[in-house]
């Protein structure tokens, strides 16, 4: 499908400080409104699906605070509202080593618009007897770091509607070496504000905006040419990333039949932290 674009700012240093994904509701702590980092890339009206993802992981978190978050899936199937919305979590099965929750985001009138669920587990208590660098000796390092990386913008570099979005000011951008923002598997540190500006995020919360950009990391065209939106999103930690910089490298799989899959490493400086999944239509 062939449509209009149009070409966004995005910072390539620093981001600002005072940004943030979304606004609490002072009489309503359950409301939240998105700003303009939030908008979506397909149409004015709607969010981009990462940042609400980190306002599921948080109430989730908030819900279950004395296990750790490590795989979350939300359902895409129908978009997310560019207007205030509500968030809630609830707590389905709860066990001593490993618990099950649900959130949802709403309309302020209680209209569901999707629903997300996690899975929480506990550590081990003591470090078990083999070294973690033995068994990432293939990943560990691989990846560099942030200051070795190459400053540029989004790869995608327009949206269907001209507006200020997710893919403009609100993220900072740097390529692996050898990297660049031509569709294909691309490798690529990025840095988001926060999902709050009075809140440091979990480092669940942190990593999901940019767990959401594999299908446009790994896109096989352009926007331009064929819309590829994603229909869900599975992120699985099996370790807390560290920083506020979080690496993906990403890789599409697209069909003639207008089904496809984006698959993305997650990392950060010390190695892979997990994956996510996402599954993409085409058109």
């Amino acid at each position: 499908m062939s449509v209009s674009g149009h070409t966004t700012s995005n910072t390539t240093d620093t981001l600002n400080n005072t940004a943030a994904f979304f606004l609490k509701d002072p009489t309503d702590p359950e409301l939240y409104t998105p700003t303009s980092h939030t908008r979506g890339p397909w149409s004015a009206e709607h969010c981009h699906a990462g940042p609400p993802t980190g306002l599921l992981a948080r109430a989730m978190e908030l819900a279950q605070p004395h296990q750790r978050l490590t795989r979350l899936t939300v359902e895409l199937t129908r978009p997310i509202p560019f207007s205030p919305f509500r968030v809630t979590a609830a707590i389905i099965r709860e066990g001593r080593t490993v618990t099950t929750a649900e959130a949802h985001i709403e309309t302020p009138a209680g209209k569901p618009i999707l629903s997300a669920r996690g899975l929480f587990m506990n550590p081990a208590e003591e470090p078990l007897p083999f070294a973690a660098d033995t068994l990432n000796n293939q990943t560990i390092g691989h990846y560099g770091s942030p200051e070795d990386a190459i400053k540029g913008r989004f790869p995608i570099k327009q949206t269907l509607h001209g507006l200020p979005a997710f893919i403009g000011d609100g993220i900072e951008t740097r390529y692996l070496q050898g990297e660049n923002s031509n569709p294909g598997k691309t490798g690529i540190w990025l840095k988001t504000v926060p999902l709050f500006d009075d809140e440091t995020p979990s480092p669940f919360q942190r990593v999901c905006p940019i767990a959401d950009c594999g299908n446009a990391l790994g896109r096989l065209a352009e926007v331009q040419d064929i819309t590829f939106m994603n229909t869900d999103l599975t992120i699985l930690l099996h370790r807390d990333p560290v920083g506020e910089w979080m690496g993906s490298d990403a890789e599409c799989f697209w069909e003639p039949n207008g089904i496809g899959s984006s698959d993305a490493r997650l990392f950060d400086e010390q190695g892979i932290v997990g994956r996510a999944i996402q599954t993409l239509l085409l058109r």
